[in-house]
């Protein structure tokens, strides 16, 4: 992987959110959950589909804080429109595990 400069990065919006919806995205090619996370006022509520179902059912979801970037450009995910990039890693089986603040933070926090 290529070297990134700092200025580039500073670019990239990453915020936490809180999830205040969650479902299940059966028309998806992999088995994937619809996301609409609060991102706070500056940026608002905004919508993704991930492939989280390992670890993670719809029902829990909701309340949890997440990490995402966003300013990426929208993303047509099959018939649902993604306007941001939940962030996460995946553990030994491949597994997607959600990247998480480990402390309560107020919602729409930039990282630095």
């Amino acid at each position: 992987m290529s070297e990134l400069d700092f200025d580039t990065f500073l670019k990239t919006d990453i915020r936490i959110g809180r999830v205040v919806r969650a479902e299940p995205y059966p028309e998806a090619r992999n088995p994937s959950i619809k996301l609409w996370v609060d991102f706070g006022a500056e940026i608002g509520r905004k919508k993704t589909s991930a492939q989280i179902t390992t670890h993670y059912s719809p029902n829990e979801l909701v309340g949890r804080m997440v990490v995402g970037v966003v300013n990426f450009p929208p993303r047509q995910i099959g018939k649902f429109m993604s306007e941001f990039l939940v962030l996460g890693v995946p553990d030994a089986d491949g597994g997607i595990v959600l990247l998480t603040p480990d402390q309560e933070v107020p919602v729409g926090g930039r990282m630095h």
